[in-house]
């Protein structure tokens, strides 16, 4: 039976298994930032479009203020150690690169790093952003993709009941 509750109460019946996702950002020194996402989607076919949405107190969020492109990074079944640190960690104070021992090689828009164990890596280009409450919507026009065959995607499992 349908009853009524509370957001958090009704969006955990529905928010695992979940897919996640992770950003590469610019740093202000010109090093390279990762950041752990769950909001994130495809907005548009023709242009390609991604849209991640971050909180206006991460560090990543301050980046994409001063640089203007970003990853999308869908990462594979083995990268679990990487998001809890993309995630657990601000760039201010960690560089996620060098403490996560990323595996990766410069991309072809402005040489983001594309993850050599991801499953698929879209480097975008900021063309909006939309506040939306604590967070930015910033919407990305996909220029290349990369995809790895022989990776599987990662999800956070369902909790038990």
């Amino acid at each position: 039976m349908m009853k009524i509750h509370n957001l958090p109460e009704a969006y955990a019946k529905v928010h695992l298994p979940s897919k996640v996702a992770m950003a590469v950002t610019v740093k202000p020194d010109g090093n390279f930032n990762l950041i752990t996402l769950e909001w994130f989607m495809r907005t548009s076919i023709a242009p390609p479009m991604f849209a991640i949405s971050i909180g206006h107190s991460r560090y990543s969020y301050d980046c994409l203020q001063d640089n203007r492109y970003f990853n999308l990074v869908f990462p594979g079944s083995t990268q679990k150690q990487l998001l809890t640190l993309a995630g657990s960690q601000s760039g201010r104070d960690v560089d996620k690169f060098s403490a996560g021992q990323v595996s990766s090689f410069p991309g072809k828009l402005k040489k983001l790093p594309i993850l050599k164990d991801a499953v698929a890596c879209f480097e975008c280009e900021v063309l909006s952003q939309v506040k939306s409450g604590d967070h930015t919507i910033f919407v990305g026009e996909v220029k290349y993709s990369w995809s790895n065959d022989d990776e599987d995607l990662f999800f956070f499992p369902k909790k038990a009941d």
